[in-house]
């Protein structure tokens, strides 16, 4: 008898790319969100689908149905949180849910049909957004924090003064961005950070102190 693993690399012969029909997509989705990732449309009956992942650690996993047994296998597929969509047999779409940075990676779906092999690969990159704050900092100066953002976010102010930006990488590749500025002139009242982000743009404003 074979080991389980080696039934398992068996199993997916069936599914052996010789010629794929390949269409390749990037996709962008908000962490903690749900996303579904979708396989090509077969043109004839579907014997194997797999899905294949590689992570953006290059750690992988792989997920395969067989349709005239209706068996699925996996391998190195440990995330629960990544699973199919429905049942196999009525949706080959994998579902991601919640969406995690560490969820980024390049994720292919092959359709095995007696025509011939359909592929799409997803680059999926995940987009978190930035916390942001505003305050008074010391000796007249006003400081904005866009933190925690995937990718890093941009400050600008109104109206301009004298500025200083500085960027901190965080561990999970999330980014702080600090910008803190000084107004020369007394007169200003108030003044406003607008933080621009793909995930969407922010404005705080702020009273000065009197003098």
């Amino acid at each position: 008898m074979p080991c389980a693993g080696r039934t398992f690399e068996l199993w997916l012969l069936l599914g052996l790319t010789i010629f794929c029909v390949f269409a390749n997509t990037s996709l962008s989705v908000f962490v903690d969100t749900r996303a579904v990732l979708h396989c090509p449309n077969a043109t004839s009956n579907v014997l194997v689908v797999t899905w294949s992942v590689i992570f953006r650690d290059n750690t992988s996993c792989i997920r395969a149905y067989r349709t005239d047994s209706n068996k699925t296998r996996e391998k190195t597929c440990t995330d629960e949180r990544i699973s199919w969509d429905s049942r196999p047999d009525q949706n080959f779409a994998l579902r991601i849910n919640p969406v995690a940075i560490t969820h980024e990676g390049y994720y292919k779906c092959e359709v095995v049909t007696p025509d011939g092999n359909f592929c799409h690969g997803h680059h999926l990159q995940v987009l978190v957004p930035p916390k942001v704050t505003l305050s008074l900092g010391e000796n007249g100066t006003t400081v904005c924090w866009a933190v925690a953002g995937k990718p890093a976010a941009q400050i600008s102010w109104t109206p301009m003064g004298d500025c200083h930006t500085v960027e901190e990488q965080l561990g999970n590749d999330t980014v702080t961005v600090q910008s803190t500025c000084h107004w020369e002139d007394h007169q200003v009242s108030e003044v406003s950070c607008f933080v621009s982000h793909v995930t969407g743009n922010k404005s705080l404003s702020i009273e000065m102190n009197p003098g």
